[in-house]
């Protein structure tokens, strides 16, 4: 499989697009600060198992996330493919900065526990440092958040899923980012996993022709093969 980049390719983008989001939907589940104290280094403090948990899940998460948009993107090599290339190339450029900040949730687990009066504060002071709030938040987070919706609906243009793929995964990650952290984060994370899950199955349910087919001169070689077909009968 590992020798067949049509196989292993079609595989990985299947698989990927369903464990990410489970990954993180997950990871809402187990966050301490999901259900805790409204101050989330508080949350950290008093589950440090849960916090180093739940930030390693994310950080799987939005990683795998990052490839699973380069699976989607081989969906639009033959429409929407403009559409295609800039949201994706802005998803896995956000969710690859997005999975630099959890690098943020040990230190505020540990002031959470030892300054928990003080956390809140000291870890505002050090996330607005601008190498932080420019070098990993801004704008690169947005990308992430905006970039995968739109790529799901380029998808959509393509014809491969209904409409109401790219509109779970923006109704699960745009409308809750305004959202305080609570438990309903889980249930608006919970609906991209149902859209992108059934997307990386359908990918998965394909065959290695069907994939092979958005590959770049699949059509000319088609045609040269049935030309060659079509000359043999001629001669026959």
């Amino acid at each position: 499989m590992l020798k067949d980049q049509v196989t292993f390719r079609r595989l990985a983008a299947g698989t990927l697009l369903i464990v990410a989001p489970l990954l993180q939907a997950v990871a809402a589940v187990l966050d301490p600060g999901t259900w805790g104290d409204d101050r989330e280094s508080v949350s950290y403090g008093d589950n440090p198992a849960l916090a180093q948990t739940e930030s390693a899940l994310y950080h799987w998460s939005w990683l795998l996330m990052a490839l699973a948009a380069l699976g989607l993107m081989h969906l639009t090599r033959r429409k929407a493919t403009v559409l295609g290339h800039l949201a994706g190339a802005a998803a896995v450029v956000g969710y690859i900065s997005a999975s630099g900040l959890l690098l943020t949730d040990p230190v505020e687990w540990w002031l959470g526990r030892h300054y928990p009066d003080q956390a809140q504060d000291i870890l505002k002071e050090m996330m607005d440092l601008p190498g932080v709030i420019y070098g990993f938040q801004m704008p690169w987070m947005f990308l992430a958040i905006l970039g995968l919706p739109i790529l799901a609906a380029a998808v959509w243009r393509t014809g491969f899923v209904g409409w109401w793929v790219p509109a779970l995964v923006a109704v699960g990650y745009v409308f809750s980012f305004p959202l305080e952290y609570n438990p309903l984060i889980i249930v608006f994370w919970t609906l991209p996993v149902i859209a992108l899950g059934f997307t990386g199955v359908k990918i998965l349910r394909m065959s290695d022709a069907d994939w092979a087919e958005y590959y770049p001169g699949a059509d000319r070689a088609a045609g040269v093969s049935d030309a060659g077909v079509g000359a043999e009968r001629l001669s026959g």
